[in-house]
């Protein structure tokens, strides 16, 4: 049985979590006809974007790339907090915390000097005298980004659908695509089970769904399920307006979290780690395994002692990662009028306003002003090799 919707389009959107429901917002304003396709409906509990809040940072890790597009989407977070009308992104300031012997934070913190990013290289007396809610050993060094913050990620996504068809765009929820297929490197034909849309573009943000699409594409990320934690807190030192949010690199493990957000407790997950997920498996919900909570526990125990009380809730989610932990973004290897966007590993929503606007101007114009060299598809052996994507 048919949608009733209209079967043609100048763009579709596959997946419109963070970095499709972005897309499509982007597209839709310039007057693009766009069709965003989700197989639920979003903003859900079965992306990357559920559980607020994320954090967003500017000193970031990977290089001037990174922080050029932190600041670029910093600027459209708040262009999209001034048409929706309501607070999206909160400047709580951001810690990094590691041991020294582990991480230096001196490059980054160059690095964001020279785009012009505040940050201080603090040792661990000041940050306990700052912060006396964290427990830092001696020789633990720590990187403060007075800006950053967090950003309230199921209340974006919610802003940007309810602008991208107030702008007039389509969306079609709770529909899977099936298949995509190209003819004469032009015309795309998006097959879900009731029906088929074509498009002159194609835009595919599937996340951890990627490997449903074969033999269409070949995407080298895989899923893994990843568990975060809301905890009871012993005072008022871990609430919002006083404590930051935080990522911990340990040798155990590297770890993230926000402080205490109206008595929801103070939240924390893990970033590396994860048990591997593929689509049509069951995804175990939080507490399945005595792990989830415990390994999140052991690090407030170590770290933040007093923010180790009572699990008020947990959440299961899932990160899609690429080889490297690097985005990709980049044409089909054999289509240039379908884009891929994925392998956002864990790190990518702080970055979606900016990804969506870059991925509207790439499907428009066929670039960007942004430099997204770093994330290109053929950076992999895996993905060089390959000859036995459909054409």
């Amino acid at each position: 049985m048919g949608t009733g919707i209209s079967k043609s389009y100048e763009v579709i959107v596959i997946g419109a979590g963070s970095m499709g429901m972005s897309a499509g917002y982007h597209l839709a304003r310039r007057g693009v006809k766009t069709l965003l396709i989700d197989a639920f409906d979003p903003p859900h509990a079965h992306g990357s974007h559920h559980g607020e809040p994320r954090l967003i940072r500017h000193a970031y890790h990977g290089g001037e790339t990174y922080i050029r597009l932190a600041q670029r989407a910093d600027r459209l977070w708040r262009e999209l907090e001034a048409l929706a009308g309501e607070p999206l992104l909160v400047r709580s300031g951001v810690l990094n915390l590691a041991p020294e012997e582990l991480v230096s934070f001196d490059e980054r913190a160059l690095d964001a000097a020279r785009l012009g990013v505040v940050t201080e290289l603090l040792d661990a007396a000041e940050i306990r005298k700052r912060w006396p809610g964290f427990a830092v050993p001696e020789h633990f060094r720590g990187l403060y980004e007075p800006d950053a913050g967090y950003l309230n990620s199921e209340r974006c996504v919610a802003a940007y659908r309810k602008l991208a068809l107030r702008a007039g765009a389509t969306l079609l929820t709770n529909t899977f695509v099936k298949d995509v297929k190209v003819t004469g490197n032009a015309f795309s034909f998006v097959a879900t089970k009731d029906d088929v849309y074509y498009a002159d573009n194609v835009i595919v943000c599937a996340g951890a769904w990627f490997q449903t699409l074969k033999p269409f594409m070949h995407m080298p990320v895989r899923s893994v399920r990843k568990c975060v934690g809301w905890f009871e807190t012993a005072g008022p030192e871990y609430r919002a307006g006083s404590f930051p949010g935080f990522t911990l690199g340990t040798g155990e493990g590297g770890y993230y979290g926000f402080p205490d957000i109206g008595g929801a407790g103070l939240k924390i997950g893990r970033h590396d780690g994860g048990v591997e997920w593929k689509p049509g498996e069951p995804f175990l919900p939080f507490g399945d395994d005595p792990e989830d909570e415990g390994d999140l526990r052991r690090a407030l125990e170590s770290f933040l002692p007093g923010a180790s009380g009572r699990l008020i809730r947990g959440a299961a989610c899932k990160y899609e990662l690429s080889p490297d932990e690097h985005f990709i973004i980049d044409a089909h290897p054999a289509y240039p009028n379908v884009l891929l966007a994925g392998g956002f590993s864990g790190h990518g929503f702080k970055f979606a306003s900016a990804v969506g606007e870059a991925l509207a101007d790439l499907t428009i114009n066929r670039e960007t002003e942004l430099d997204l060299g770093m994330f290109s598809y053929w950076r992999f052996e895996e993905t060089r090799s390959r000859i036995d994507f459909q054409i």
